[in-house]
């Protein structure tokens, strides 16, 4: 859909009841790795809702003085059925993975990184890094494309300058802007720099739903109504809370006060209605399939005795001081099923 396709959504004449705003997700602490690790603060997956299109996990951290929490140190862990994208913000992150894909990941980049039936890798701040702060979000495949091979990719952005501030589309397409990144289904995932004291407006595509995570500074969010007037009262975006946004809204208005300026992160894509088992690093369909995942990682890197059932999943992996990060155990129970809109069953 073009960018003026968009835009006329966005400004229809046709009287109706006020757009839904959605619902806002408030983030939970998480400690990255274990106790004495940095600490994230988590938005998805929550009890009420697990997926906003695709996306299935969203962790915010920063900025945050590396001397004082070492920085992000994540040994080489893995994951399948899903994939990552890594933004940030300040700071650096250097990635390895079992593809041989090597990359150190700057502010304005985005590396995004398929799972697909299996792969594994490590995640550290490089030596150099003093500030740390961003954002990882991973989306869930769909059962087509979830055993497809793994594949990593690296793309920076040009910033496209739209009357009240920047936008940045990273994967996907957001605003009419279209990222060359394959995230093989439909996944859009952008930053908006919205300057101080201005509005930004921001076309969406209806049949998505979408997430807005306030970083930085204050933001009010607004519908588009006819002749580009706002159709809905502003609704304040609260900072680190992801504001879910239902399918259906062909744009909205995001207006930050007079200040430093505001960022704005925007997740979306087409609702995802397959149930999913999400565990650890996993999204699968069954706890069947998970316990054989665990099991093959644990086999794999000596963590527990016997063979891995069937072929190597998350390697070979190039040899690090780190080690590898041993899989937690399991709970007692069988893992539920997660729904979109319900949360785990």
């Amino acid at each position: 859909m073009t960018h003026d396709a968009l835009n006329s959504l966005g400004h229809s004449t046709v009287p109706g009841p006020p757009p839904d705003l959605g619902e806002r997700l408030t983030p939970r602490n998480v400690p990255l790795g274990g106790p004495r690790a940095m600490t994230v603060r988590r938005t998805l997956p929550q009890r009420t809702r697990s997926l906003i299109g695709p996306w299935c996990f969203v962790d915010h951290f920063g900025p945050d003085d590396v001397s004082a929490n070492g920085g992000m140190a994540v040994p080489r862990h893995p994951h399948a059925g899903l994939a990552t994208v890594t933004l940030l913000f300040s700071g650096q992150v250097l990635h390895r993975d079992s593809t041989g894909f090597t990359n150190t990941v700057r502010p304005g980049e985005v590396n995004l990184m398929i799972a697909g039936r299996g792969i594994s890798h490590s995640e550290f701040s490089t030596p150099d890094t003093t500030r740390l702060h961003g954002i990882q979000l991973w989306y869930a495949l769909p059962d087509d494309l979830r055993h497809g091979p793994p594949e990593a990719q690296h793309h920076v952005p040009t910033p496209e300058i739209r009357p009240g501030g920047t936008v940045r589309t990273y994967v996907g397409r957001i605003a009419g802007a279209c990222s060359p990144i394959d995230t093989r289904t439909p996944a859009h995932a952008a930053e908006a720099l919205i300057n101080p004291g201005e509005s930004l407006d921001l076309p969406l595509d209806p049949n998505c739903e979408h997430g807005l995570l306030l970083d930085t500074g204050s933001v009010s969010l607004a519908a588009w109504g006819a002749d580009g007037v706002e159709a809905s009262a502003r609704t304040a975006l609260s900072p680190g809370a992801l504001h879910y946004l239902p399918a259906g809204l062909p744009g909205v208005r995001l207006h930050a006060r007079p200040g430093p300026g505001a960022r704005v992160v925007i997740m979306g894509g087409p609702p995802f209605d397959e149930d999913i088992v999400l565990w650890w690093n996993f999204v699968a369909r069954s706890h069947a399939e998970i316990v054989t995942y665990r099991t093959q990682w644990q086999r794999e890197i000596g963590a527990e005795p016997g063979p891995a059932p069937g072929p190597v999943r998350f390697g070979p992996y190039p040899s690090e001081p780190s080690g590898a990060l041993p899989a937690p155990e399991l709970p007692n129970a069988q893992i539920r099923p997660r729904t979109r809109a319900r949360g785990q069953q």
